[in-house]
């Protein structure tokens, strides 16, 4: 059961990254805007790193081909994500309560994602640990 749920875990995780890369396509320019808004430097180059991250990253957690550096790869980005993007307690007090309940989303998907960088992505995987 170990194995099936291990798998089951990675497949439902890694579909949250690869939405968010693969919209980040499409709106390329509004991600870009969105990043800028935010004052962080480069937006276009932090849009393609994080499209980059998400697509790569989110494959490779789902067949499970060094699923732990992916696992540890989409963490340190969810944690960067959620500090720039979720800091709710900067955010006026309208949007707080949405902007935590994202933020706090995301601390369980870290969990689980530094859950799979310390079990490994189980024997049903490509590298079948």
């Amino acid at each position: 059961m170990t194995n099936a749920l291990a798998l089951f875990g990675r497949l439902l995780l890694a579909p949250m990254f690869l939405l968010a890369g693969y919209s980040k396509i499409g709106g390329f320019g509004g991600t870009a805007g969105w990043i800028a808004s935010k004052g962080l430097p480069l937006p276009e180059v932090l849009t393609v790193a994080a499209l980059v991250v998400e697509l790569v990253a989110g494959v490779m957690l789902v067949i499970g081909w060094k699923a732990r550096w992916a696992a540890l790869a989409l963490a340190a980005f969810t944690v960067l994500a959620n500090y720039f993007f979720h800091n709710f307690w900067t955010m006026p007090e309208a949007q707080q309560m949405t902007q935590q309940l994202f933020f706090m989303k995301n601390v369980a998907v870290i969990g689980g994602l530094l859950l799979i960088a310390a079990l490994g992505p189980g024997a049903w995987s490509v590298d079948r640990r």
